[in-house]
């Protein structure tokens, strides 16, 4: 079943190494099957609090999700998000189509 990650992140330190990283971040989801929906754009926060940043990412399923995660291509690049951002990184299985509900 697809699964989505979602990262939400702001900004506590270099801007250039975020944009490095962030360069470098796209091709470590193709080995995995990922691929961007929404990518760093800030959101129009409804309710609550929101970040700077957020990130949408599609893959097969959550077994992809994870090894995209743990890669060692992926684990390469992290810590330049990691001690330039404050966030939360999420992934989340998608649900299957079914008939509609009627209330």
């Amino acid at each position: 079943m697809t699964a989505y990650v979602i990262a939400e992140a702001q900004l506590t330190g270099d801007a250039e190494e975020v944009a490095a990283y962030s360069a470098q971040l796209v091709s470590t989801l193709a080995p995995h099957g990922g691929r961007y929906l929404v990518r760093g754009a800030p959101a129009q926060v409804l309710e609550g609090d929101g970040q700077a940043f957020t990130g949408v990412i599609e893959f097969p399923d959550t077994e992809a999700a994870r090894r995209w995660y743990d890669s060692p291509a992926y684990r390469a690049i992290a810590p330049l998000r990691i001690r330039n951002t404050r966030g939360r990184i999420l992934v989340f299985e998608g649900v299957t189509a079914g008939p509609a509900q009627v209330s």
